[in-house]
């Protein structure tokens, strides 16, 4: 019975990428247990409507992708734990730019140049006229990149320094 559940599971998670049709005809009918044909040609027909001939062309053309999607948060404080949120917003980067940021695709840029990595955010501190006041900010990034998990915090001195420690960019400014 366990194998029958796999079977469906995979079967329905081919099917809602639109690849579940070319999948279930691949396998030789020989080669699979009959109840795992019935289960497999179950979910390729109840998955029809979502990846058929009548589903719009991106839902057809999505195919499997590795997830993006982010929580960003700015919240004053010295740390992720001591600080008080202020703004969040959400950021979905595939298969498109989405999310409640007022500009997702230029955030997805950015974090693609960057390969998802914060840290790796270009800095523009030394070209930037900051004032030396401590009012800390710090910054979260929360959810899945490319299908990895990532967890990331900055903590700096005040909202100019945060903007220009990140590249002076969009992905945090909201």
């Amino acid at each position: 019975m366990r194998s029958v559940r796999s079977t469906i599971a995979v079967a329905a998670a081919l099917a809602l990428s639109g690849t579940a049709a070319g999948a279930a005809q691949a396998v030789p009918p020989q080669a699979v247990p009959s109840q795992a044909r019935t289960a497999q040609a179950a979910a390729v027909a109840l998955a029809q409507p979502a990846a058929g001939p009548l589903a719009p062309p991106a839902a057809r053309a999505a195919g499997l992708y590795a997830p993006s999607a982010l929580v960003l948060t700015i919240g004053k404080g010295e740390s992720p734990k001591e600080s008080a949120v202020q703004r969040a917003v959400t950021l979905g980067c595939a298969p498109a730019a989405t999310g409640t940021h007022p500009s997702p695709a230029a955030a997805c840029r950015e974090l693609r140049s960057v390969d998802g990595d914060f840290a790796e955010l270009p800095s523009v501190l030394p070209q930037t006229s900051c004032t030396r006041e401590w009012d800390p900010v710090t910054v979260t990034a929360d959810g899945v990149w490319r299908g990895q998990r990532v967890e990331w915090f900055g903590t700096y001195n005040n909202g100019c320094e945060m903007w220009a420690s990140l590249g002076g960019g969009v992905l945090f400014s909201f």
